[in-house]
């Protein structure tokens, strides 16, 4: 299994609107093939709020399905465009082991 850990900042303002587009689209990830789930982790600072994506996935193939031919970069929508100051171009892609 693969985590794709995603980073991304928006105007401390536009935290709840973010929070509220990522809750509504991430379930539609179910329609790419061997997409499992996402965590979604928000971090309120003085001027900004950070978001922390991680989804997981089958494998390398269905990250490139996903996020194209290399699968290395950001997936952004136009709607979280309007949202976001700044997020990581190139998320990480971990090896993930379930413990519990």
């Amino acid at each position: 299994m693969i985590g794709r850990v995603w980073h991304g900042w928006t105007e401390l303002e536009d935290g709840d609107a973010f929070e509220k587009f990522l809750k509504a689209t991430l379930p539609s990830f179910h329609r790419h093939a061997g997409y499992r789930h996402a965590y979604l982790m928000r971090m309120p600072k003085e001027s900004e709020t950070e978001f922390l994506v991680v989804t997981y996935w089958d494998s390398m193939e269905a990250v490139r399905g996903f996020a194209g031919a290399d699968g290395k970069g950001s997936v952004i929508l136009p709607e979280a465009r309007k949202l976001l100051k700044r997020w990581d171009e190139k998320p990480l892609h971990y090896d993930a082991v379930r413990v519990d």
